[in-house]
């Protein structure tokens, strides 16, 4: 409903009720589903958009945020490229919000509150991929870890220091979407606290699997023909079979998340038949050997990893150097440095390292 109205000889346009419509129509999502009106709320209150939901306003302003259109000159996997179709972490985020919101549909989940998790889930990422990442672990004293550097980001260090405040709900997702180098939904996956955060955990392993194996193919570091036929033959040889059928068996085996059925007791699983998870298992661990392992020792990644360390140095040395709206986050000054680095693109921390040296 849209009221139109004048106030001071102004016209003002006053929107009315659209938010409510759509709290309302999450009343049809599954009983398992998130709601909007339900949320544990923000770090700091705040009145409610006339227009948007809060998990569809925790999407826009992680997409209008600046570590997020940082992303599309951060490295995945393969370090500063020279093709043009390699994946960078913004079209890898990108394909993680596509499969998450295909499965959230299907099991009528919030697909917003799954947009925003997935769409803010690899902020605090480092330049140079996991190599960035393993080489701040090293040098911090606290260690390092991207998923919380990522809800760092939008809790402080957006928005000269008044982050984004979004609600619980995103932020525990961007927190626990990360996973270790275990078994897939086995020990060390580690718990999001509502399904969608679940839906964007998984679909996380899903596109960076198939994205990397595309990569790695350009690259001419693999072929098909290499990859393991135990894996091949359940999922298939081509990026879409791989990807329908890793999604189509998500949704099959977390049916339950609908509420269809018999209500369960406790909270449905986002999980994968035996069958499909062993061989998506057997692809990720392929990877590991033949693509990540041996990247991380290319010459780039050893440039990338020169980088970090001088920066890091120079930056622990030099305080009065750092951008003012760094120092101001913390009194610890490594933290601050860390902050800076790992909000850097892969190109802006080589070029740096480089004018430092001369």
């Amino acid at each position: 409903m849209i009221i139109a109205g004048r106030e001071t000889g102004n016209s003002v346009v006053r929107q009315l009720g659209i938010r409510q419509l759509s709290e309302e129509r999450e009343e049809s999502l599954s009983p398992y589903a998130a709601k909007s009106k339900l949320t544990q709320g923000r770090l700091r209150y705040e009145e409610p958009c006339p227009i948007r939901t809060d998990f569809q306003r925790d999407r826009d302003r992680i997409i209008h945020s600046k570590a997020f259109r940082r992303l599309k000159h951060k490295t995945q996997v393969f370090i500063a490229p020279l093709g043009d179709h390699y994946v960078t972490r913004l079209t890898h985020t990108l394909e993680v919000a596509q499969i998450a919101r295909t499965i959230s549909r299907a099991l009528n989940l919030n697909e917003d509150l799954t947009e925003a998790i997935a769409l803010g889930h690899d902020l605090g990422h480092t330049p140079f991929g996991h190599v960035g990442e393993d080489v701040l672990n090293e040098l911090y004293h606290q260690g390092f870890r991207h998923n919380e550097q990522s809800l760092r980001v939008v809790d402080y260090l957006e928005k000269d220091g008044r982050g984004l405040n979004l609600t619980w709900e995103v932020r525990d997702g961007i927190l626990n979407h990360s996973k270790s180098r275990g078994d897939i939904l086995g020990e060390g996956w580690g718990k999001v606290n509502t399904l969608e955060g679940e839906v964007c955990k998984i679909a996380d392993i899903v596109a960076y699997v198939n994205h990397d194996i595309g990569d790695a193919i350009r690259a001419g570091v693999i072929t098909e023909q290499d990859l393991p036929l135990a894996a091949v033959n359940v999922l298939g040889i081509s990026h879409s079979q791989r990807i329908n059928t890793m999604v189509s068996d998500i949704i099959q085996s977390s049916w339950a998340a609908r509420g269809c059925d018999k209500m369960i007791e406790g909270r449905p699983e986002i999980t994968m038949s035996p069958q499909v998870l062993e061989a998506t298992r057997i692809l990720r661990e392929f990877l590991f050997e033949r693509v990540y392992n041996v990247q991380s020792a290319q010459e780039e990644a050893s440039r990338g990893r020169a980088a970090i360390y001088q920066l890091y140095d120079y930056f622990k040395k030099h305080e009065d150097k750092l951008p003012p709206e760094y120092r101001a986050h913390s009194d610890d000054v490594e933290r601050s440095v860390v902050d800076y680095i790992a909000g850097m693109t892969d190109h802006y921390a080589l070029r740096l390292a480089e004018e430092l040296a001369r």
